[in-house]
């Protein structure tokens, strides 16, 4: 199945073909770098050596077109052919300070001369001082951090936790969310990435979300969203049983599933049902967290701490692969005098929380989470929804900070999409097309297209992004009924 096809090599002739009838999305140079033919040549050898011997995440191997990066600088890539991308999907979502930022890459280079690797049960500086900046920036009493090599595995680990600390089995996750490709994180995954992957699913329970646009529960208004989704969710815990229900694990904001953040007291009441009944509330911030949404983490636009919450990504951009359970005092003392069997050789590796300190440390001193907080309110924001008034393709528009998501169909009226649910189609990928030809790398999946740049891109360079979006969906709106 592929779900990133905006990071595929694509077919220029296929925007100039479009029966939709537009022209091609205009193309706008930001070349200022040059590659000689010997890089160029290199960039080929390595795509060449690519095809022949790597084997690649969630794709059919023999189709795919992988596209090659030869170098990467702030919110910007340079493909195969040296040309220049603005990069609006962050990777997958993870580049929140833009690629090599001078603080980060100085760090792991300083970390690499003094110390590169240690056994986690030695101290290590470096991720003693990850952690003591990472629990200044979680909420509540998560004061504690396990550290580990990604987003699944945080997320395998908070559930083990959950269930070592309540001696309970079940799982409660969501559907059209996306927890981690591990097995126990895909099974409490609630997208199609799930389906081929489903068995050692044992006392993994699936709910409705809250998701207004394509409610399950016939709401019209946030508030009746709120309430019926939070009565079907106490219905499944009824229907469950409460004391055999270890943990609910929720993202906050999903990210890949649509970014489809909770209405309105939504979030609260999973807390107030979660605490009743003793489960251990675990926050997927993976790809929420660290500024995305426009605070340190997006449950702090609820005010809701968690039992655990689960991080990667942002934590350090992804320079060096890192990622962790903050824990809350209450699970601690489950473990301060009981064995907790699980552990990893890379936990706390010295480069990725060298990165991470230097990471927090530039986002608080350039004021990146307040920045991220000001594009989505006064630029993507007013952007995108003024181009709903004038795109018939787009049927909804969400999102908070550098987190939102532009919802394409068909019909208006039926909310039709414009790719089907776990798929792709013709016309995403002409529009996705488009946009690479445009100059911009978007993210995309299913019928969305999502506009996640870093957190500290430059106004204009945002600005250019959302132009290009602009003149793509004029190709989606060719095919709307």
């Amino acid at each position: 199945m592929t779900v990133m096809n905006a990071n595929e090599d694509v077919d220029r002739e296929v925007v100039g073909t479009s029966d939709a009838g537009t022209e091609p999305v205009e193309t706008q140079s930001h070349d200022s770098r040059t590659f000689t033919a010997e890089e160029l040549s290199a960039g080929q050898q390595a795509h060449d050596l690519d095809r022949a011997h790597v084997f690649h995440s969630w794709q059919a191997q023999g189709p795919f077109t992988p596209m090659t990066v030869l170098a990467a600088e702030g919110p910007y890539v340079w493909d195969g052919e040296g040309r220049k991308l603005l990069d609006m999907s962050s990777q997958l979502v993870n580049t929140n300070i833009g690629h090599q930022h001078p603080k980060v890459v100085a760090a792991i280079q300083e970390q690499a001369a003094k110390l590169c690797t240690i056994a986690p049960q030695h101290v290590n500086d470096a991720r003693s001082e990850a952690a003591r900046l990472i629990t200044e920036v979680t909420p509540g009493d998560l004061d504690h951090v396990f550290f580990t090599n990604g987003g699944a595995d945080a997320n395998e680990h908070a559930i083990r936790m959950a269930r070592l600390h309540t001696g309970r089995t079940k799982v409660l996750s969501a559907y059209r969310s996306y927890h981690g490709g591990t097995q126990l994180a895909v099974n409490v995954t609630g997208d199609p990435r799930r389906f081929a992957n489903d068995y050692s699913a044992e006392g993994i329970v699936h709910f409705m979300p809250a998701y207004q646009y394509r409610s399950y529960f016939g709401a019209t208004t946030e508030a009746e969203e709120t309430q019926r989704a939070l009565q079907h969710l106490e219905d499944m815990i009824t229907l469950e049983g409460p004391s055999n229900i270890a943990a609910l694990i929720l993202e906050t904001v999903p990210g890949t599933a649509g970014i489809y953040g909770p209405p309105a007291g939504y979030l609260e009441g999973v807390r107030e049902l979660t605490s009743r009944h003793g489960i251990v509330f675990i926050a997927d911030e993976v790809m929420a967290g660290f500024g995305r949404t426009g605070a340190w983490f997006a449950v702090d636009h609820w005010g809701v701490t968690p039992d655990l919450l689960t991080f990667a990504k942002g934590v350090n951009s992804g320079y060096v692969p890192l990622g962790g359970v903050a824990i809350s005092d209450d699970s601690f003392e489950t473990f301060r005098d009981r064995v907790y069997p699980g552990g990893l050789t890379y936990s706390g590796h010295p480069l990725a929380c060298a990165a991470a300190v230097a990471t927090i440390t530039a986002m608080r001193e350039e004021g990146m989470i307040g920045n991220a907080e000001r594009l989505g309110r006064d630029i993507i924001g007013p952007a995108l929804h003024e181009m709903a008034q004038r795109h018939p393709s787009i049927g909804d528009i969400r999102g908070m900070g550098c987190f939102w998501a532009v919802e394409l169909v068909k019909d208006r009226t039926t909310s039709e999409p414009m790719a089907a649910y776990g798929g792709s189609s013709p016309e995403m990928n002409r529009v996705i097309a488009a946009m690479k030809s445009g100059g911009v790398l978007p993210f995309a999946n299913f019928n969305r297209i999502h506009v996640v740049p870093p957190l500290n891109t430059p106004d204009d360079d945002v600005c250019f992004g959302l132009e290009v979006l602009d003149q793509a969906l004029s190709i989606a709106d060719g095919y709307v009924n």
